[in-house]
């Protein structure tokens, strides 16, 4: 079995030093040659090697050394070796080194003396502690601080031997170190009574701290942070007493360490439920978050104050505006985490002033240029959103300011704004005049389909007054420039012309990742769709405009033109019912159908090299069949039908949140029998304030069930995994604890046999990524008695793994080991999985994210170019991988011109294009295009091609 160490030395394991060398080095009078021949037997002895033969070498040669170095490798030297022999008993030998001890605790020099008493606590020897003791003692009253401290370590580890050995050895040691700490004036060695009062006679550390109440604030940061776990300890133990240590830990709170102010806030909160306590700790909490700049520090202070808001949301909506302070800091996730918490705070008392800032905030967005501003006006967009949802009185005073964003250049943020608008414009319609006419006060600077299709379905389904009617064919109108998009010609030379810009306006962008819809399927759009947006085509007959309609119509997409025609269609109809005389309306109907055939048009040229899309063209062909001819029926459908689906829609998404809210209400936290004790009739004689707030409060938690929230029994059994069988002499369970990257195995073993088992251990091992981070030590367990191992894991990525292992134990009347053999464990890939809901906009962010195909390296020996190319085309034809997505055939390395000629026909043409870098390296791609589709697939990113033999 492998031994516990606490050293750590680096070894290079390929060039070992001999022991003979080792030796011959200590034996010589050179100091420098000691301490290298020291540092190599240190590194062998770490390393597994025993070295027996050099012992008494050191002894004689090393031992007497004056010098501060020799003396600390010879500690660690000592530290290291084996003490004991095979049955446990003390060797002879080390009766040698005593001595040696015994001198260095009594050395004019406090460096020997202080890492002298540090090594005597890792010795777990009684034989060799014993004559050290009056030694270790004389130190507690050196005159440097720095023997006292490692002297009163030196004490607590010495009284903390296992079995009776330590209070044998020093069975006054508390009353010692407790008159250390009443006269100690040293920081450290204060602390270090204390931690040794508290671990070893608590009563003692608790009368102490009760003393000196008044005087704790005074005491040095090492100490305080002694004192506050002390009272975690005795309160955990004997809740009642919780009272007398509040005020201290209050106290606390103004301390000028940041460290003992966080940990007084947290203890202050798993203490008391008081509110002027949670009011105290949550004060503190918002403090920390303005005053320190590590990010780290502000985000785990945001867990806790989302602890708090979790528990104690009443008093934390008084001060959401001091954690809004929080969005001062530049960094993303601190910002999202605050406004998180934020929103959930907000009520109809402070609704106006976050509001008002969320609203200076957009405005900052705007002054200054920061890497991740679009991703935070987005942030920003999305909780006014919510506040406007959820308090509509407030909607008024945003939407305008808002609406500024429409042509943001983060697509995301733009299509939230819309978004807002448009369920902003159905839930509040005394804001609808004003928002339509912003609306298209402001179409001029939409830049985005999606945006823009959003927008055109708000001013079809809004615009009702006939000057909203006019104003929202005029702005379409304009917006379209002048007809028609597409002048065919017969001439020849203009033909030819055409032809020229044809080759700009065809070329589609390569999109290095697949494009994935809503529902998380491929795309099966045209490929016209990837045309490129920045460099609207040019034709023959348009104009050379910036106009976003018809910038999007020339670049191929054909949805928004079919948005387009909707929306004239719906305004027209709206048109003849408003409009009095029927020559306007005519005329308005005559300039949407020229308007819509010539779309069409457009979309049936030989410009393009996809052609318009069947669904944009059937809807385009209906608008066109409406106008000509409409009936009352279709004209209720068109006009009413679509804006009271979209009602429907909003109220079943408000009836699922009041549901949902509803029945967490709804969840019982106690029984009806459970005790109650009635704070009226309760003995208050004596109580301070906040002792009585804190009594009507564990009233409260208990009458609630509180207390029993996190005793979540039945979840724990699920987790307890049988090991062993139930005849077997030793018995094994384990609860599994599976938190993120991490795995704890509690693991229960029972001696069922009625004899001693020595040297028990349980030994683990892992298959997949799991990584047994430390070994279980040996054990003995006693007749039908039971013991407690824990095992931690680490987790290097999140797939199914297992582990397994045995039981190892001796016995006193059998010589050879038992083994028994532990069942499997199975880590699955859904404990690491935990339900979250996403926004469609962010889950389509998120999934264009990752890179989905994966490139592929081409090794070759190749060096001519034709040869590479032809052996590459042999190559492919081999193998046919899967088949590239229809939109942009992004897929990796594929078969090409087998594919080609499978799917489109002897016809197809693949181009396989090749270049030299300038370090020497080829790098190219493949791409097919179809003679009788005019489709160009790229199949694959730039793939890597790289050569061997040094060229």
């Amino acid at each position: 079995m492998e031994k516990s160490c606490s050293i750590l030395v680096h070894f290079d394991k390929g060039s070992p030093a001999m022991a003979n060398e080792i030796k011959e080095a200590l034996e010589g009078s050179d100091v420098e040659a000691k301490i290298d021949a020291m540092k190599k037997a240190v590194m062998l002895l770490v390393n597994g090697e025993t070295l027996p033969q050099i012992f008494i070498t050191i002894v004689r040669y090393v031992l007497p050394s004056d010098d501060h170095t020799v003396q600390k490798l010879l500690l660690l030297y000592l530290e290291i070796i084996d003490k004991t022999d095979a049955r446990g008993r003390v060797l002879p030998e080390m009766i040698l080194i005593c001595q040696n001890l015994r001198n260095n605790l009594q050395h004019a020099n406090e460096y020997i003396r202080g890492v002298t008493l540090r090594f005597l606590c890792r010795l777990s020897e009684p034989e060799i502690l014993e004559p050290l003791v009056p030694s270790v003692l004389a130190n507690l009253e050196h005159r440097h601080p720095f023997v006292r401290r490692h002297a009163l370590l030196a004490v607590a580890a010495i009284h903390r031997l296992p079995g009776q050995a330590g209070e044998q050895l020093l069975p006054d040691a508390s009353e010692l170190v407790e008159k250390v700490l009443a006269s100690e004036q040293d920081p450290s060695a204060r602390r270090n009574a204390f931690l040794m009062l508290a671990t070893c006679a608590q009563t003692r550390a608790v009368v102490h701290l009760l003393s000196q109440a008044d005087h704790v604030p005074e005491w040095g940061e090492l100490l305080q942070m002694a004192a506050l776990d002390l009272i975690r300890k005795v309160c955990r133990s004997n809740p009642s007493e919780k009272g007398k240590y509040i005020k201290i830990i209050i106290s606390l709170l103004n301390s000028p360490s940041a460290a003992v102010v966080y940990e007084s806030a947290g203890t202050l909160v798993s203490l008391s439920s008081a509110p002027t306590a949670i009011r105290a700790a949550a004060n503190t909490y918002c403090q920390l978050l303005v005053s320190q700049s590590d990010n780290n520090v502000k985000l785990i202070v945001l867990d806790r104050l989302n602890e708090l808001k979790l528990l104690h949301r009443e008093i934390m909506v008084e001060m959401i505006m001091d954690v809004l302070r929080a969005l001062s800091s530049p960094n993303l996730d601190i910002r999202r985490k605050t406004l998180d918490i934020a929103l959930d705070l907000i009520t109809s008392r402070n609704v106006d002033e976050v509001v008002l800032m969320l609203k200076k905030e957009v405005v900052k967005t705007q002054s200054t240029e920061l890497e991740k501003n679009g991703e935070y006006r987005q942030m920003l967009v999305q909780a006014i959103h919510l506040c406007a949802i959820k308090f509509p009185e407030v909607a008024s005073t945003v939407v305008h300011l808002l609406m500024d964003f429409l042509g943001d250049t983060n697509v995301a943020s733009s299509i939230d704004v819309i978004l807002f608008v448009r369920e902003i414009i159905e839930a509040n319609p005394k804001l609808r005049v004003s928002i339509i006419t912003r609306l298209l006060d402001t179409f001029y600077q939409i830049c985005t389909a999606r945006v823009c299709s959003c927008a055109l379905w708000i001013i079809g389904e809004y615009c009702l007054s006939l000057s909203e009617v006019e104003s929202g064919i005029q702005t379409i109108k304009q917006f379209l420039g002048d007809l028609p998009f597409y002048v065919a010609t017969e001439d020849g030379e203009a033909a030819d012309a055409s032809k020229k810009p044809q080759q700009v306006s065809t070329a589609t962008l390569s999109s290095r990742r697949p494009v994935v819809l809503a529902d998380g399927t491929y795309a099966t759009q045209s490929a016209a769709s990837e045309t490129a947006l920045s460099a609207p085509m040019v034709l023959p007959g348009s104009l050379a405009s910036s106009l976003n309609l018809r910038s999007l119509i020339l670049s191929g997409d054909f949805f928004v033109g079919a948005v387009v025609a909707c929306t004239l269609t719906k305004l027209v109809l709206r048109l003849e019912q408003v409009q009095p005389s029927k020559a306007e309306a005519n005329k308005a109907c005559s300039g949407a159908l020229l308007i819509m055939t010539s779309m069409l048009q457009l979309g049936q040229s030989s410009f393009f090299p996809q052609p318009i899309d069947n669904d944009s063209h059937d809807r385009i062909v209906l608008c066109i069949r409406l106008l000509c001819n409409t009936g009352d029926e279709v004209r209720k459908i068109w006009l009413q039908s679509c804006r009271q689906s979209f009602a429907k829609m909003l109220a079943e998404k408000q009836f699922r949140e009041a549901e949902e809210i509803k029945a967490k209400a709804q969840i019982s936290h106690a029984q009806p029998d459970d005790l109650i004790d009635f704070y009226h009739l309760k003995n208050r004689k004596g109580m301070s304030q906040l002792e009585l707030e804190d009594e009507v409060q564990d009233d409260l938690k208990r009458a609630t069930g509180e207390f029993m929230r996190d005793g979540d029994d039945a979840n724990k059994l699920n987790r307890i995994l049988q090991l062993t069988g139930f005849s077997d002499p030793v018995y094994a369970e384990a609860f599994v604890t599976v938190h993120h990257y991490d795995i704890v195995l509690d693991v229960t073993v029972i001696n069922r046999t009625k004899e001693t088992l020595q040297n028990l251990c349980l030994e683990l091992a892992t298959m997949g990524d799991l990584k047994l981070v430390d070994r279980p030590q040996n054990y003995t367990l006693a007749p039908e008695s039971s013991k407690q191992i824990r095992a931690n894991i680490k987790v290097s990525s999140t797939e199914t793994g297992v582990i397994f292992g045995n039981i190892v134990y001796e016995t006193s009347n059998v010589l050879e080991r038992t083994v028994v053999v532990l069942n499997d464990i199975h880590i699955d890939i859904m404990d690491y999985i935990s339900p979250a809901t996403c926004a469609d906009v962010t889950f389509r962010n998120m999934w264009a994210e990752f890179e989905w195909e994966n490139k592929v390296a081409v090794n070759s020996l190749i060096q001519d170019e034709k040869e590479f190319l032809n052996h590459i085309i042999k190559s492919t034809n081999m193998k046919c991988l899967t088949p590239p997505s229809a939109l942009d055939g992004e897929c990796g390395f594929l078969a090409a011109n087998l594919y080609a000629k499978s799917v489109f026909g002897e016809d197809a043409l693949v181009n396989i294009s090749v270049e030299k870098q300038t370090d020497g390296k080829l790098s190219g791609y493949i791409r097919i295009r179809s003679k009788t589709q005019g489709i160009a697939l790229s199949l694959g990113d730039k793939i890597t091609l790289k050569q061997k033999g040094g060229n």
